[in-house]
């Protein structure tokens, strides 16, 4: 399909769906959904949601992971690296696939079920692109391997192999794929703590270091709302290549920072109450502090990675992509770790080391202008 078609044809289809909620029409048939992992964060949120709406799902996976989930799912057990035999000789309408990290096992997976499904869903990620210095959409080029054999998967090739995989996906299902591509997803149960840092730092009281100014951008998608869009593609037969995040320009840093502490105030309490302190990138960085992960969520809106914050996101929205509010995403974010064991949530994956934060706000305040 050319792709002003298709454009056309997710428009369509976006019109259609609105069009039905407000009059409540009734759901497309229920669809059998297989589900290529499902028992991790968005497998999880993907696999509630598929059940909540009348489907019929299946969960394919090695089966060591919140195996007390969805006890009356159906479970096949096997491995993406060529442990597929429980897959052989079964149909199914469609294919969620939230766990390829390498494209052998996606092309494994793919070619298997090819015959026996109608449409493949790859969850990819925005770090394909080749280059952030400007602004990518959908067509912009993706970042290649030298070798393409590597399946390693580390920080400088997880991007091009997730474009491999789709690119494996697409040739033994051509013209029967949907690609999505999220920035970070976030949202309650999101355990890598990049975004829940920032409310759950808040909850804790007092200075909160935050870089440079609260004008800064910054994407992501709820894990809700990434779940919400990928039911409403199958069950419409949608296929294309979604960047699926926020709008460029929807939220800021100070968004963030601002939710995050009267979610705080509200449920947690702190005392001293929180209260943001804006610092250079540049100060933070002339004391140890390592941006990328002490400073999660946010990127500097300038050098290679300019553009990180500015992904288009035109082609899922006119799709029939939603977006919550901030306060919604954070609230709920801190309600979950609020519950969290205490080892999980004094320990957290990200965010700066509450020692190391104290003294660079010392240093800042000791060398920062003082008001007249």
């Amino acid at each position: 399909m050319r792709r002003r078609h298709f454009i056309r044809a997710a428009s369509l289809t976006a019109a259609w769906i609105g069009a039905a909620r407000s009059v409540g029409a009734v759901r497309p048939r229920p669809l059998r959904i297989l589900i290529l992992g499902g028992t991790r964060f968005i497998g999880v949120y993907m696999t509630d949601l598929a059940l909540r709406r009348g489907h019929l799902v299946t969960l394919f996976n090695r089966g060591g992971t919140n195996a007390q989930l969805f006890p009356k799912v159906e479970r096949l057990s096997g491995d993406r690296d060529g442990q597929l035999d429980a897959l052989r000789a079964r149909k199914w309408d469609v294919v969620i696939d939230d766990s390829g990290f390498v494209p052998r096992h996606v092309r494994l997976s793919a070619q298997l079920l090819a015959p026996n499904v109608r449409q493949y869903l790859f969850v990819s990620s925005v770090s394909v692109y080749a280059s952030f210095a400007t602004a990518p959409d959908e067509d912009s080029p993706v970042g290649k391997l030298a070798d393409e054999s590597v399946e390693t998967v580390d920080e400088n090739t997880y991007g091009p192999l997730k474009a491999l995989c789709e690119q494996a996906a697409e040739f033994e299902m051509p013209g029967r794929v949907t690609i999505l591509r999220p920035g970070y997803i976030v949202g309650p149960d999101d355990n890598s703590d990049r975004f829940t840092y920032w409310p759950a730092r808040a909850a804790r009281g007092g200075e909160i270091l935050a870089p440079d100014g609260p004008g800064d951008a910054i994407q992501f998608v709820d894990v809700r709302d990434l779940a919400r869009f990928t039911l409403d593609l199958l069950e419409h037969n949608v296929v294309g290549t979604f960047n699926v995040v926020s709008p460029p320009g929807r939220f800021t840093m100070g968004d963030l920072l601002s939710a995050s502490i009267s979610c705080a105030n509200a449920q947690a309490k702190p005392q001293p109450p929180p209260r943001t302190v804006w610092v250079p990138a540049g100060f933070m960085q002339q004391h140890n502090v390592v941006l990328a992960t002490d400073m999660p969520i946010w990127n500097a809106p300038i050098g290679a990675d300019a553009a990180f914050a500015k992904v288009s996101a035109a082609r899922a929205l006119q799709a029939g992509l939603t977006i919550r509010s901030m306060k919604d995403t954070v609230c709920d974010t801190l309600a979950w770790h609020l519950q969290r064991p205490a080892a999980e949530r004094l320990a957290l994956k990200a965010g700066i080391d509450p020692a190391r934060e104290h003294a660079v706000l010392v240093a800042w305040h000791a060398a920062a202008p003082q008001p007249q």
